[in-house]
Order: C-alpha cells, then sequence, then structure tokens
C-alpha cells in the first residue's frame, strides 16, 4: 500500500509569487520523495482549492490525504479557512480517509534560513552596522504561536547579541513600525528586520514598505523554498499520516514502514 498523499495547504494571492514558492516547495518534495504523491492547494485567491486537488486525487485512486497547512505562525491551530476547506473535502468524498498535520510554525531551526535571508538583504544595502533586531511575523492564529514568536525572537538575538523585538502583522503585538521606535528610544539606530514569512504575500510587502518608510536599514526576504522548510514539511506529514494507520489494516506495518522512512 503506498503513503498516503500530501497536500501542501496555504492562502493563495493574486501575485503569481506567491503560489510559486508553494509550487516549489512541491518540486523539491518530489525530488526528495520521488515515490510521494504531492500536491498544492489554495485556500483563496488561486487554483487549484483543496477540493479540486482531493478531486482529482480520489479520481486517480487515492484513497488516504495528509493536510500540512503551512503557516509559520500557529502552533496548534488551524485558521478557520484552513478548517472550512477540510469540511468541505470531507463533505464531498466521505469514503476518504484523511489526516490534518500540525502547521509548520515558528521552529527554532527557521532561524538559519532567517539569517540567510537577512546576511543577503544587509549585503545588497551595503550595511556594515547593525545594533537593532526584528523578528516580523504574519499575525498568529492561537495564543501559543504568539508566545513561540516572542521566544524565537528572543532566541535571535540572544545568538546576534543584539536586542530583537516581535512584530506581528495582526496587531497581536507591535507592528514593525512601533517596534523600530521602540528600538530607536533605546538609541538603536541600526536596525535590521528579518521577516519571518513563507512567501511574499501582500501583509509581508505590507510590513516591509513601513519597515523601510521608518528607517531599518534592510528587510529580508520571506524565508521560501529551503531545505528547513522541506524537512520540516516532511516531518509534519509523517507524523499526521500515522494516525490514518489502523490495528486491522493487514499493510499497515508496510505504510508505517514506509512513513516513517519520511520523516528520516
Amino acid at each position: 500500500m503506498a503513503a498516503p498523499a500530501l497536500v501542501m495547504l496555504t492562502h493563495g494571492s493574486t501575485d503569481p509569487s506567491v503560489g510559486e514558492v508553494s509550487h516549489h516547495l512541491r518540486y523539491g518534495l518530489q525530488t526528495i520523495r520521488p515515490t510521494l504523491e504531492v500536491n498544492a492547494a489554495f485556500i483563496d485567491h488561486c487554483p487549484p482549492t483543496g477540493p479540486q486537488v482531493v478531486s482529482h486525487l480520489v479520481g486517480r485512486g487515492i484513497t488516504e490525504v495528509v493536510f500540512v497547512p503551512l503557516q509559520l505562525s500557529a502552533v496548534t491551530d488551524h485558521d478557520v479557512a484552513v478548517d472550512s476547506v477540510i469540511d468541505k473535502v470531507r463533505a464531498a468524498h466521505p469514503s476518504i480517509k484523511f489526516a490534518v498535520a500540525r502547521p509548520l510554525g515558528p521552529e527554532a531551526c527557521l532561524l538559519r534560513p532567517l539569517d540567510e535571508r537577512l546576511r543577503s538583504a544587509l549585503g545588497t544595502a551595503h550595511a556594515t552596522e547593525i545594533d537593532g533586531l526584528i523578528l516580523s511575523a504574519e499575525g498568529p492564529s492561537d495564543i501559543r504561536g504568539l508566545g513561540m514568536l516572542a521566544r524565537r525572537a528572543r532566541q535571535w538575538g540572544a545568538h546576534h547579541r543584539l536586542p530583537c523585538l516581535l512584530a506581528t502583522s495582526d496587531g497581536s503585538s507591535p507592528n514593525v513600525a512601533s517596534a523600530i521606535e521602540s528600538l530607536n528610544s533605546q538609541g538603536r539606530r541600526h536596525i535590521a528586520v528579518g521577516s519571518f514569512w513563507l512567501a511574499p504575500d501582500q501583509d509581508f510587502e505590507a510590513q516591509a514598505r513601513l519597515a523601510l518608510r521608518y528607517g531599518a536599514i534592510a528587510v529580508s526576504a520571506p524565508i521560501g523554498v529551503d531545505d528547513t522548510v522541506l524537512d520540516l514539511i516532511l516531518a509534519r506529514y509523517a507524523f499526521a499520516a500515522m494516525d490514518l494507520l489502523t490495528d486491522d489494516d493487514q499493510l499497515g506495518e508496510t505504510v508505517e514502514e514506509e512513513v516513517s522512512a519520511l520523516s528520516g
């Protein structure tokens, strides 16, 4: 029995560069695990939608699907839009087995590609001095996500021995303008912004423009496609796929071995 299909689920955009991130992630995962069925689905703005992807998979005889939400700021909960997609596909295909993985979340391992993106932005800006950092992130959908983002900001700042403030786009914490002003009040004048976003959506663009308007010396690009992100997607998938195994599944051991290999 083949492993369940993996469907990455994220918000789309009218900007094609946002959708391209998911499609490049799909290509990367398919390259790493060529036997795994991998698809990208979008909640809004652009096709294919979750129901469209699942209908296509069902037409090809696939009976098990694992959704992996690509949110970087949520720890346990999915946003309402994700839950709505899951409800729709369950209603349309009641005989198909589904599992929903934890969102990618603000994992510490993502600080490495964040650093790489910021170093690139600093090089482009010919910046030679930094005395403050801001971790800019999309608004979390749960309180634990906000707490974990704040922890990552502290870790990132401690690693570089610089003050680092969290800024979110939804008002759950100060935005980048307020964070820059707070660091300015401490005498910090060379402030760089690391973007804890997966893709350059409208919220990211708005926060980046705001940061530059308030004097940030550099704003990094979103994390985007990176080996760390690919590994995290596979880990979330493998853990959730275990929920689809049943004791009376005669081929359960084969499926478990195949799925476990994906997280290795």
